[in-house]
């Protein structure tokens, strides 16, 4: 029986040792491969040699050792894991044409072309089991590359067709994306940080089971610097992320007309962003669903805590948004069905949103950023939160509770006026780009609700800090409405609910209403 047991032992040890050695085997270093950590070689043909090499022995990890890489794109492919060790610093070229596309078939065909850039510093293509990890840092140095693509459009070098003149940059379908993701599946990138691109910072289009975990993302290099950006993708997990971006932190996107970003789970993350924290759309062809938004913390964010929008046909359904945490953030919530693209208008449906506490502050609050999002270009009073369908179009099904939100107040009528007998006044703008300020000065301080059915508002807290003469709710063209244990502070003594064209409701609040029409 000893000398079995002891058999077994050696069995088990050699077995280790063996799994050991083949985990050796399958690894492989860059530096074995040529590439020279000086910061200033371009180690491109080293890297993606490693690559293949992992890749056709059947996968492994590829070693990014301490020191500084310089690289152009290079091409991850199935099977294979980019694993950066502690110190190590893999760095974008500054040269456009160090860059190249991701292109897909004739499935990845879209709608929306002006924007989607196919360039990327990592790009992976109908890969699979997929992983980027480790303790290191990928920087795509995204000024020094957009700012020489500029100086090369001027000189004659770069055909740049896009280049925008109004804003003299480059187009963004020139610039290079840090990560450029299509239809991948068994996607898994954790622990890096993740900084600089010249475009959106991690872009995974048509992509299945994707996990991105405690990654810190600083993309705040240029302009049209998204954090993430989820196209059309199935079940994402999003969790522990720390995201400072110069345009919207998390975007969801949906640019083929027969797909849609299905099963989303984002959750424990931080935002810091010059647009948007996390939003639907613009891009908006397909559809969204089953999206899960949890414990996320957003501060300094110029536009929305969170945007869902639908412009150009998509279906948005079976949303859930709770425990949102928003300080000096300019909007708390913006939801808008609208028509910008598409043959017919979406629909936005079974909407859920609860425990949200939202800090709106009265002057811009990305002010100390590089690179600011454009300036809302007119007068206005602080904004509130909207839900926004269109004529013979609404929003359905939308319940929020459990919400605070804190406003600055100082609304004054010389700075801009929507009398309540004029209500519209404000106009549709069905085909416009969506946008919490797109409808210009709004009625109300709080909440505007227009063309929307089956509204269900619970324990909703808004708080003035200041005097604003506007009341706190406005309803318009709504269907079905209850508003229960609603408190209002420091509004003064006019009515705080305005009803315009509202059919069959219920408001348990002893004030004043002003029902205008049915």
């Amino acid at each position: 029986m000893q000398v079995r047991k002891l058999m077994m032992m050696v069995f088990f040890w050699i077995l280790c040792i063996a799994m050991v050695q083949s985990a050796e085997a399958r690894s492989y270093n860059i530096r074995d491969f040529g590439a020279i950590p000086d910061g200033t070689t371009l180690n491109t043909e080293a890297i993606q040699k490693a690559i293949n090499k992992a890749y056709v022995k059947g996968g492994g990890r590829v070693i990014f050792p301490s020191g500084k890489f310089l690289t152009g794109s290079i091409q991850l492919k199935s099977n294979v894991e980019l694993y950066l060790e502690e110190g190590a610093l893999l760095l974008g070229s500054t040269s456009p044409f160090d860059y190249f596309k991701a292109e897909g078939n004739e499935k990845t065909h879209r709608p929306k072309t002006d924007d989607n850039s196919e360039l990327g510093l990592i790009l992976a293509i109908e890969a699979k089991h997929v992983k980027i990890s480790g303790q290191g840092t990928i920087d795509g140095q995204g000024l020094a590359l957009a700012l020489n693509g500029d100086s090369l459009h001027h000189a004659g070098i770069l055909v740049d067709k896009n280049y925008n003149y109004r804003r003299m940059r480059p187009g963004e379908l020139v610039r290079p994306k840090l990560f450029r993701f299509l239809q991948c599946e068994n996607i898994e990138i954790k622990n890096l940080t993740l900084t600089n691109s010249a475009n959106w910072g991690l872009s995974f289009e048509l992509c299945k089971n994707l996990v991105l975990d405690s990654l810190t993302i600083i993309n705040r290099a240029y302009w049209n610097n998204d954090g993430i950006d989820i196209t059309d993708c199935k079940n994402v997990k999003i969790t522990h992320c720390n995201i400072n971006s110069a345009d919207d932190g998390i975007c969801l996107k949906s640019y083929h007309p027969n797909a849609c970003s299905d099963s989303i789970n984002i959750a424990n993350c931080i935002v810091r962003s010059s647009a948007s924290a996390i939003k639907f759309g613009t891009g908006s062809f397909g559809g969204f669903k089953n999206v899960t938004i949890e414990n996320i913390k957003v501060f300094d964010t110029f536009r929305s805590a969170i945007a869902i929008e639908s412009v150009d046909g998509a279906v948005i359904e079976n949303i859930v948004v709770k425990n949102i945490v928003a300080k000096n953030t300019g909007n708390a919530l913006f939801i808008r069905l609208g028509h910008r693209g598409g043959q017919k208008p979406g629909m936005i449906r079974n909407i859920h949103i609860s425990d949200m506490q939202v800090e709106v502050p009265f002057n811009r609050p990305d002010i100390d950023y590089d690179l600011r999002g454009p300036e809302v270009d007119f007068f206005h009073n602080p904004f509130p939160s909207s839900i926004a369908g269109i004529p013979d179009n609404k929003v359905e099904n939308i319940t929020i509770e459990n919400i605070t939100i804190t406003y600055p107040g100082r609304a004054t009528k010389g700075m801009a006026y929507i009398p309540l007998s004029d209500l519209d006044r404000v106009p549709e703008q069905i085909k416009k780009y969506p946008e919490f300020s797109m409808f210009g000065e709004l009625p109300a301080w709080g909440l505007y609700v227009r063309h929307a059915s089956n509204v269900v508002l619970k324990n909703i807290h808004l708080r003035l800090e200041d005097k604003d003469y506007r009341p706190a709710f406005v309803f318009d063209d709504v269907t079905n409405l209850r508003i229960e244990c609603t408190k209002i502070e420091n509004a003064g003594s006019q009515a705080q609910f305005v009803l315009k064209d509202v059919v069959n409701h219920k408001i348990e609040f002893p004030a004043e209403i002003i029902s205008i029409g049915k």
